[in-house]
């Protein structure tokens, strides 16, 4: 797509310790969500690394027209699956969504408003920064990591 700036890529994205990673503001990323406890290494962080094709990287407060709008794609995150230790989507959970997903979403117009300081530098190889900031969640959007 080319938002990537080349200069971060120096920068890991498999560390083990999330707080060492950047986030799409240039500072150390922060946690997504604990409950449910989110991110591609389910360690409430959207930080990447080998095997994460999906690139689960932004985090996001979801709302349920994102969420009928990611079932009809074909990826279901209400329906409780225990056998994976997944609880289910509800309006308002926080989220490490795919970037591209995330952009689907965004032509759709229906992108649910991002962390911004807890999304994963990397997504800026798909997604402008322009539109995050203006999907930035809000007071209003989020009630901080639950």
């Amino acid at each position: 797509m080319g938002f990537y700036n080349e200069g971060t890529m120096s920068q890991s994205t498999s560390s083990t310790q999330p707080g060492r990673q950047a986030n799409v503001l240039g500072g150390e990323l922060q946690p997504c969500g604990l409950n449910p406890v989110t991110g591609f290494f389910r360690d409430g962080c959207c930080r990447t690394g080998p095997g994460d094709v999906g690139l689960h990287v932004v985090c996001a407060v979801v709302t349920d027209e994102f969420l009928r709008f990611s079932l009809a794609r074909g990826n279901d995150l209400v329906t409780p699956a225990p056998h994976y230790g997944f609880p289910g989507l509800r309006p308002g959970d926080r989220w490490c969504l795919c970037a591209v997903r995330w952009k689907e979403a965004l032509d759709a117009d229906v992108a649910p408003p991002v962390i911004l300081e807890a999304t994963h530098f990397s997504a800026l190889a798909y997604l402008s920064l322009d539109d995050l900031r203006r999907h930035a969640a809000t007071a209003a959007d989020d009630t901080g990591i639950s």
